[in-house]
């Protein structure tokens, strides 16, 4: 199956390889994903999606077993604030549904944020756009799809 995400890594020549896995939506969190494809958590990341005070959307990706910290990301976007958008959002703003959100391919390209420790791995997992399928690719890379800052917001 191909993904917006993986058509978008093609069309750019971006190495990538994907990994699919028995999604149940009990268990779509980072974590329980790393286990499946037997991943460090620390090199799972999960795509969350915020609105600041202007109504901006910002896109922060974040190490699968780590929170976002609303100050430091507020401060990596040159916001007074943010929080994270209703669930029932994700969908209609990005074309993706929760816990298969991408920060590649959404509807528009808005600022993304990556967290700094991505760049101590050679490559890390994220959404391929879908349930039951990570991509796992250079962080180098994803960033530069995506026009992503490395930034801590850990």
């Amino acid at each position: 199956m191909k993904t917006n995400a993986v058509r978008i890594l093609e069309a750019k020549n971006i190495a990538h390889s994907t990994f699919e896995y028995e999604s149940d939506e009990n268990e779509i969190d980072a974590v329980s994903v790393a286990l499946k494809i037997n991943a460090e958590p620390e090199t799972v990341f999960k795509t969350l999606v915020a609105r600041n005070e202007k109504n901006e959307l910002l896109v922060f990706v974040i190490p699968g077993n780590f929170e976002l910290n609303l100050k430091k990301a507020a401060k990596a976007s040159n916001s007074k604030s943010i929080e994270l958008i209703k669930v029932k959002e994700l969908q209609p703003l990005t074309g993706y549904i929760r816990g298969g959100c991408s920060p590649i391919g959404m509807k528009k390209l808005f600022p993304t944020y990556i967290d700094e420790t991505a760049q101590l791995h050679t490559k890390i997992y994220c959404s391929a756009g879908v349930r039951g399928m990570q991509l796992f690719l250079s962080p180098i890379d994803l960033a530069a799809v995506v026009e992503a800052d490395f930034c801590d917001i850990i």
